[in-house]
This record gives structure tokens, C-alpha cells and sequence, in this order.
């Protein structure tokens, strides 16, 4: 990796067994990541916010941390206040399709509002699951325009390019000015990413990608070598091409000045 340059993970988890579900995992040697806080009443899962507050202030210059409020909360806008104020997180993380809520859901609009007073960004999770016992079409990334739309100031971004919605997700970067998409999990899909890539670069949207990993799922190296191996699948299969500097851009880029994280 070149000298100089920055690389800033926006998408890592840390979880503990028994607590969270799984052990805790020591972070790759990326400049700064974030890691999500995650709480689903629907699935029974807790990461809590206070907990990710106290991971990250071990290593505050290298991390920092999103909230996470479910809808089924008393009072979630009132969470993430907190989580903001008092505990230091630097934005939220949600999850329609696992917190079992369509994102315009009313109770969720005191949320929205309070981020975009915060001045803090909200991070989707707006995607397919496998999970049988989730809703997939509250996953899909165009039931986020009406946010977009409803909430101009407020920066959205979404996980995982929508996976496996990306012509979709592409579609609302390039139609509204707050919207952008890291592009964790899908290195490991290779055809799929290239033609994200692809579409990216004829709708001139190529600097809303950011860099994520979805760590522990997959590292920086390995995530940085998928992302450049979309280069060399097109020159092998004589495609039309992805500039490697195009992908360097996204690996280097200062995903936390986009997203007005301070």
C-alpha cells in the first residue's frame, strides 16, 4: 500500500460471546473504522450503544463508533440524542429489513429528523437477507428516496450497494446529493461487482462509493485485493475497463469528511 494515503473502513462489527452473539475480533491495520452498534428487538439481537462507546474510546484515534435505536424503542429519538451527546458516537446504523420496519415508518421520522439536526449520517443496511424470517422487500434501496426526500439534509449511506439491488441503489446516488453506498461484501462477488463498478462509472457516480469491509466478515487486504481484481477482470475478458486509479480513489477516499463526520 502506498505511503501517505489515508484508508478509512466505513463498515466494521465487533461483537461478544455470549453477549452479542460472537467473540470479539482485534481490527485490521486500516487508518480509522467505524464500528456499528446494532439492536433488533424482531431478531433478538443487542450490540449495545454503550458498549461500542467503550470499544472505540480504547482506541480513539483509530476508531469511532455508530449508534443503533429500533424502532420499537420508547423513545429512539431520545437514544440517539444520547448516543450522540453523551456517549460520543458519530452516527447510526440501521437495518429495515432485520429491525422489521419500512423506513418511512412514522415512529422512525423523529430519528431522521434529530440525525439531520445532529448533523450526524445514517448508514442502511438496505440489502437482500438469507434469513428466512425477514421481510426481503423491506431491504430494497429505492424505500429510501422517500428519506432522501423527505430529509434533503441528511447524509445517507448505504451498505453493501444495496446488494443485490445495485443498478437501483447507483440510481439514487446520482439522482440525490446526500446519498452515497459503501461497497462492503461485494469484493467477494466478483462479476457483480465489476458491473457495479461499471454502472458507477457511466452514471458518474464513482466518488459516492466508500470503502468498507463488513469486518470480521472480510479484511482490509482482502476486500482492497477484490476491488482490484475488477480491474483485471476487465482487461482479461477484454471488458470495458475500470481504471485502477478509479478503485484507488475509493480505497483512499476520506469517507468521513464525505459524510460530515468530524
Amino acid at each position: 500500500m502506498e505511503q501517505g494515503f489515508t484508508m478509512i473502513d466505513l463498515h466494521t462489527h465487533i461483537w461478544q460471546y455470549p453477549d452479542h452473539l460472537s467473540k470479539a475480533y482485534a481490527h485490521s491495520a486500516v487508518a480509522q473504522a467505524v464500528v456499528l452498534a446494532f439492536r433488533s428487538r424482531y431478531l433478538g439481537i443487542d450490540v449495545p450503544n454503550e458498549y461500542v462507546a467503550a470499544y472505540v474510546k480504547q482506541h480513539p484515534d483509530r476508531l469511532l463508533g455508530f449508534a443503533a435505536v429500533d424502532p420499537c424503542d420508547p423513545d429512539p429519538a431520545g437514544e440517539l440524542e444520547h448516543a450522540i451527546k453523551n456517549l460520543g458516537l458519530k452516527g447510526l446504523k440501521l437495518a429495515p429489513v432485520y429491525q422489521n420496519f419500512q423506513p418511512m415508518d412514522p415512529r422512525m421520522q423523529p430519528v431522521y429528523q434529530a440525525a439531520q439536526q445532529l448533523g450526524i449520517p445514517v448508514l442502511f443496511h438496505q440489502g437482500a437477507s438469507i434469513l428466512r424470517t425477514v421481510a426481503m422487500k423491506l431491504g430494497h434501496p429505492e424505500l429510501l428516496e422517500d428519506v432522501a426526500l423527505g430529509f434533503p439534509d441528511l447524509r445517507i449511506c448505504i451498505a453493501h450497494v444495496g446488494h443485490p439491488w445495485q443498478l437501483d441503489t447507483i440510481a439514487l446516488l446520482r439522482k440525490h446529493p446526500h446519498v452515497y453506498a459503501d461497497l462492503s461484501v461485494l469484493p467477494s462477488h466478483p462479476w457483480e461487482l465489476y458491473n457495479t463498478l461499471r454502472l458507477a462509472l457511466e452514471y458518474g457516480v464513482m466518488h459516492k462509493l466508500l470503502f468498507g469491509t463488513d469486518f470480521p466478515f472480510s479484511t482490509a487486504e482482502q476486500t482492497i485485493s477484490g476491488l482490484m481484481r475488477a480491474s483485471e477482470l476487465a482487461q482479461t475478458a477484454r471488458l470495458p475497463e475500470i481504471p485502477r486509479e478509479r478503485i484507488k480513489e475509493i480505497i483512499h477516499r476520506d469517507s468521513l469528511t464525505v459524510l460530515g463526520i468530524h
